[in-house]
Formats: structure tokens, sequence, C-alpha cells
């Protein structure tokens, strides 16, 4: 299987970006879980191309499927992220982003939606291969992780 994209449907599918985006930003690297009523630790695999928050949070806010709603909070690794204002707009719309360094979800980041929910996504290390991130993002779909 290729590098993970931006998926919206099943976690095997891939949905390409429009062309501008494509020579602008490198692809969403992101597997969600098939939604179903069995709550689960994990619902996807984010492999971001950085550390960098104020780049990579905005892209992945923009490839998540409409059906979530409008993430207002982001909680990530305080050990490990970029550090970042309290708040950034993306979109046009405020969201507020939060640090943890709590040691139960050390590779997790935390999305809210008012009214939606909540989702959690593994986040696998930028610096790893394709071979290396692949299995993990399949294992997190698969709620193995």
């Amino acid at each position: 299987m290729n590098a993970p994209t931006d998926t919206h449907g099943s976690p095997a599918s891939d949905t390409h970006t429009s062309p501008d985006a494509e020579q602008t930003a490198p692809p969403l690297r992101l597997r969600l879980a098939a939604h179903t009523s069995v709550p689960r630790r994990l619902d996807g695999a984010w492999w971001p191309h950085s550390y960098d928050v104020l780049t990579e949070v905005p892209r992945l806010l923009a490839g998540l499927p409409r059906t979530w709603g409008h993430i207002v909070s982001v909680m990530v690794n305080g050990r490990v992220w970029s550090t970042a204002p309290g708040r950034m707009l993306v979109a046009n719309q405020v969201v507020r982003l939060h640090r943890t360094t709590a040691v139960h979800a050390p590779n997790t980041v935390v999305l809210l939606a008012p009214g939606r929910g909540r989702w959690d996504l593994l986040v696998v290390p930028p610096e790893l291969t394709e071979e290396a991130a692949e299995p993990i993002m399949a294992a997190a779909v698969a709620n193995l992780v």
C-alpha cells in the first residue's frame, strides 16, 4: 500500500487534494478508522511531516471529514511539538491549542468539536520512513495499538 494520504471514507481509501494544494504542501498522511458504535481508544493515525504546530495542525484540520464538525480545540504533546500561542486561526476560525505532558497519551493528538465529539489520533513520528510508519498506521485503525 502507498503512504497513507487524506482519508475521509474507509481506512484504506485515498482522496486526492487539488492540484494547487499538491504543489504547495506535502500530502496529508492520515488514516481514519471505520466508524462503528463500539468505542475505540484511537480514531485513526496521523503521520505529520514535522512537529511544527503552526504548519501541521492546520493541514490536519483541513483534511478531516466534514462530519466531524468544526474543531475548536487541539491538544498536543508539549514535549515534542513546537511552541505556539494558545490560539491560532485556521480557515478563519479560532482554534484553541493546548499542550500536555501527560504520560498516558504521549503520542496522540486530541481534537474536540462541540456537539460532535472528541477524536484521538495516534501521531506517528515524522522522522519515520514509510516502511516503518505504514504498519503503525494500519495497527492504529485496526485498534491494535
